[in-house]
């Protein structure tokens, strides 16, 4: 006789981003008024028990992320989680997603301790749910267990008699098999514990951003900046960056906002262009305005990486000072 099958998806996309322009003339160039443009912040994070996944918006840069896969030493494959039922799982969803030319998903650790746990947490509480009581929202939750940098996150939960079944049941749910085949998530962790002869499943995908150093990242912000002076017919800046353009993206990411006291005090001396971003190849929509100016000589970047309120696994700030 077959167990009762319940199971439930839920899916968010985390590219919130923010924008600013500061643009300060100097005293020669008196035609020009001060302005300040604020950009409004992207999609925060919705839940919903059924919701299907959003495609990521823009493309990939060349640059590959470094993802660490489970192993022994990272993993503890030992009661009260089934192992077996976890590697069958993340088998059985790569030959679907074969089926469909969307690349393999690897196990990350740190995803996969924060299945467990949130599996672990249902089998306590005796319900399927993606935000127990006095639990943490998904995005906060994988924000707490990995520091793999994540930009999409989705989850499916079930309770099924095997991990067969449980994939089967899952694959006949559209929300849930989106979440299954979605293209854009590259790694998953998985968590299953037992409940007498059932399974508690969890299953949580992401997908992970190339792992830049901070001279990597400023690199790919600067070569950014050239792209965009190209396109504008206008001549190449110099690059000389300053150390108060760090300092000053960082005391925003401490104060999770782009204006601060050290941001105003560096539009004394120049064009100050403040967003946050996971992309660094990308510009904020509105800096084209600025970098089709023609008196520009120089420019800075400064960047700081910093895990927020506001984005719980993680965000650039970034300053461009522009002379």
């Amino acid at each position: 006789m077959r167990g009762k099958t319940q199971s439930a998806g839920v899916s968010f996309a985390n590219r919130a981003s923010r924008e600013a322009i500061h643009l300060k003339v100097a005293a020669r160039r008196g035609a020009w008024a001060f302005l300040l443009i604020l950009g409004a912040a992207g999609m925060q994070p919705s839940s919903g028990l059924v919701a299907g996944p959003e495609q990521p918006s823009g493309t990939q840069g060349s640059h590959e992320p470094t993802l660490r896969a489970a192993a022994d030493a990272d993993i503890p494959f030992s009661s009260p989680y089934d192992s077996s039922a976890e590697a069958m799982l993340l088998d059985l969803a790569n030959q679907e997603r074969s089926k469909v030319g969307a690349p393999p998903l690897k196990f990350d650790t740190g995803l996969t301790q924060a299945a467990r746990a949130h599996a672990e947490a249902m089998l306590a509480a005796g319900q399927l749910s993606h935000q127990l009581a006095n639990e943490l929202s998904l995005p906060e939750r994988l924000a707490t267990a990995t520091r793999t940098q994540l930009d999409q996150e989705a989850e499916n939960v079930a309770f099924d008699v095997d991990a067969a079944d449980g994939h089967h049941h899952l694959m006949l749910s559209a929300p849930h098999r989106a979440n299954l085949l979605n293209a854009a998530y590259n790694v998953i962790g998985i968590g299953v514990v037992h409940s007498g002869n059932q399974l508690y499943i969890v299953q949580d995908f992401a997908h992970a951003l190339p792992a830049y150093s901070a001279a990597e990242f400023k690199d790919q912000v600067a070569a950014a900046v050239s792209l965009s002076r190209r396109r504008a017919r206008q001549p190449a800046l110099a690059r000389q960056d300053l150390p108060a353009a760090d300092d000053a993206a960082c005391t925003m990411a401490k104060a999770d906002k782009l204006q601060t006291f050290s941001i105003h005090q560096l539009a004394q001396r120049y064009t100050v262009l403040t967003y946050t971003t996971l992309r660094p190849e990308v510009l904020p929509s509105n800096a084209s305005q600025a970098f089709s100016m023609q008196d520009w000589r120089s420019f800075s970047v400064g960047a700081c990486y910093a895990r927020t309120d506001t984005y719980p696994t993680g965000a650039y700030w970034v300053v461009l000072a522009l002379q």
